[in-house]
């Protein structure tokens, strides 16, 4: 069995289970930063009023602290406590911040700014990895397409999928590549969510996969970086009838 990836790792992004005090707090605390409900150069609230509303021990709510620190949400100044910080300094590709910043936006500017990020990344590295990809990694990504082809229900379709563009990243053997695309299938596999809405999304979705594989086992890098725009720009138009206002990515 494919071992979970650290997206799939994530503790915060679930939802809650009733039973950890330190996840709830990081939890809501971090979907009102990403939200806006706090905002940056805003304090959190008083340590005093976060013990009472939690009703939980000092050493508890200060890991909750710290652990939104460490995903660059806040930073901790002495005197003044907790502050939030500027956006652009906020780890978006952490997988937590990832989803509770997909669950703050609206449908149609996550999708939108989804798509604008694999338009950057998917051609680029679907081009790499036809010039550098193992025989092994080929077999990878075509075992994945299998299982897509195997699927028959959006259900049963999702995985395979995540996992079809998330070893091309790996394909590339450049470790950066491969974090990135590891850190986006979150945000991917609900963008896939979305998408198998679409009443002929698996019909639609295998041609589009078939000829991104079949070119990089061709080793034809300008082939590979074209099927996968092509694919991309055939997504947005999927997305556009199920979440409208999706924008072009021309």
């Amino acid at each position: 069995m494919e071992s979970k990836t650290r997206a799939e790792n994530s503790t915060y992004g679930r939802k809650p289970d009733g039973k950890s005090m330190h996840g709830r707090i990081v939890r809501e605390l971090g979907m009102r930063i990403v939200s806006g409900e706090l905002a940056p150069g805003e304090r959190l609230p008083a340590e005093a009023a976060l013990l009472a509303a939690y009703e939980v021990s000092r050493p508890v709510l200060r890991e909750a602290v710290r652990v939104l620190v460490a995903k660059g949400l806040v930073v901790s100044k002495q005197r003044t406590g907790a502050v939030v910080r500027p956006r652009n300094e906020w780890h978006l590709l952490d997988p937590d911040v990832l989803y509770w910043l997909i669950q703050s936006k609206p449908q149609r500017e996550f999708v939108s700014t989804l798509l604008a990020v694999r338009l950057i990344f998917e051609p680029a590295a679907a081009a790499l990895a036809a010039q550098v990809a193992s025989p092994a990694q080929l077999d990878a990504i075509a075992q994945a397409y299998e299982g897509m082809a195997a699927a028959r229900t959006p259900d049963e379709l999702l995985e395979p999928d995540v996992a079809f563009h998330r070893r091309i990243a790996e394909a590339t053997n450049n470790d950066l590549l491969a974090y990135i695309g590891n850190m986006l299938s979150l945000a991917l596999r609900e963008s896939i969510k979305l998408s198998s809405q679409h009443p002929d999304t698996h019909a639609l979705s295998l041609p589009r996969h078939k000829a991104i594989l079949t070119a990089l086992r061709a080793r034809d890098p300008l082939a590979a970086r074209q099927a996968t725009l092509v694919q991309l720009d055939e997504t947005r138009v999927d997305l556009a009838t199920v979440v409208p206002g999706v924008v072009a990515l021309d």
